[in-house]
């Protein structure tokens, strides 16, 4: 579905501050501090909003990880994240992700909604899968309430990290949190992971600022904690003539 300006504004204005009636973010920068088990490090992540001729959206998120301090001298290779696609009055619509580290082959998920399956590629292999409506990769996840409102209690999305597709439920609460940039209240989505599972992600998504992600803690597949808090928030806005 085509999303208008006026449509996009009303989504944007029901998650953040008031602010004037023509303004939407063309671009938001966050930067986070990152602490791992094993050391700590930084993010950099960069959203461009662009309207297109026909009168919808589209986005692309760019992320970047690097180790810092003594931490650099294990981990000197950068993480890199990217997911591009549409908005749409459901959240965003990704057709291209992937994430890649150092000088690997990066694992890459292209979304074909037209046919309803979506490509994975993962260390050399490469495997088509069917595309459940409203599936996400794990950074449009991040940015993805911005624009179409949360339900009450918990939600569900298929996500991809470019070699599996897995189905996630998450809970809503609500928290105060403290942050470098002083307190926010936010939003708070907690997957629920099987019985045995060490798995974990929380995001903590800001109410009065878009909803960005402010922070998240996860522990991942190879048993790595890691924690990132927002430092810095840059939102840029162009007149939408």
């Amino acid at each position: 579905m085509k999303l208008s300006s006026a449509a996009l504004l009303v989504w944007v204005l029901s998650f953040s501050v008031p602010v004037y009636a023509t303004d939407i973010p063309s671009r938001i920068e966050i930067n986070y501090a990152v602490t791992t088990d094993i050391g700590e490090g930084e993010i950099n992540e960069v959203m461009e909003i662009k309207h297109m001729d026909d009168g919808r959206y589209s986005y692309s998120i760019n992320s970047e990880a690097q180790a810092t301090g003594i931490f650099k001298l294990l981990e000197p290779n950068s993480i890199m994240r990217h997911s591009e696609g549409m908005i749409t009055e459901n959240g965003l619509r990704p057709s291209r992700a992937y994430e890649k580290r150092g000088k690997k082959e990066p694992s890459m998920a292209i979304f074909d909604w037209e046919n309803h399956t979506v490509t994975l590629s993962h260390q050399k292999h490469k495997a088509q899968e069917k595309l459940p409506k409203g599936t996400l990769d794990r950074l449009s996840l991040s940015y993805n309430f911005m624009f179409t409102p949360l339900p009450e209690h918990h939600v569900e999305r298929h996500i991809t990290n470019g070699h599996g597709l897995v189905l996630s439920r998450y809970t809503i609460t609500k928290e105060t949190l403290n942050t470098p940039l002083g307190k926010m209240k936010t939003i708070v989505l907690t997957r629920q992971e099987d019985k045995n599972s060490k798995l974990k992600r929380i995001l903590w998504l800001a109410q009065n600022n878009h909803m960005l992600p402010v922070r998240i803690v996860s522990i991942e597949e190879n048993g790595r904690e890691i924690e990132k808090i927002v430092t810095g928030i840059n939102i840029s806005y162009k007149a939408d003539y």
